[in-house]
């Protein structure tokens, strides 16, 4: 029988970190690439370079392999910090490892809201119209392919034999 305290394990920090970022760089930069891809045809050096766009704004497109290279960098830097970052508030809030996938998309929206609504404004990046499919593919792309994974893999490690 499980004491209170065993009922909600904390994931363990490598596993979190790094599986969750890699997932969640993998998935996340997957669906921004099929989705322009299907929509405009956009080649994915260009999805990296929007990422680089950030911090070169539109010089960012015409920097070649070296500012997709580093968009690619900070796309990586963004997903493990949103994997460190649920990482610890598991170990603020345990239970948020007892309902992985209700928190887990909870989280996906927020990270959504917070790169949408804070980090993209205050970078270069040049702010695109609103478009309903990208909307839809994005908010639906953190719910599923950046809190999910993360908050699932966080649970897996804590649950996982030692």
């Amino acid at each position: 029988m499980e004491t209170p305290n065993e009922s909600i394990r904390r994931p363990k920090a490598f596993t979190t970190i790094v599986l969750g970022g890699a997932a969640v760089a993998t998935l996340d930069i997957a669906n921004a690439i099929v989705f322009w891809h299907l929509y405009r045809g956009t080649p994915p050096r260009m999805i990296f370079q929007s990422v680089a766009a950030g911090i070169f704004g539109r010089e960012s497109f015409s920097g070649g392999v070296t500012t997709a290279s580093i968009g690619a960098l900070l796309h990586c830097l963004i997903a493990f910090s949103i994997a460190s970052v649920w990482y610890l508030g598991c170990r603020a809030v345990p239970a948020l490892n007892r309902r992985p996938v209700i928190f887990g998309m909870a989280y996906g929206a927020l990270v959504y809201l917070v790169m949408n609504r804070i980090v993209i404004p205050l970078s270069n990046a040049n702010q695109a119209a609103f478009n309903p499919a990208w909307f839809a593919a994005n908010f639906g792309g953190h719910l599923v392919l950046v809190g999910l994974p993360v908050a699932l893999i966080g649970y897996w490690s804590s649950h996982r034999a030692h």
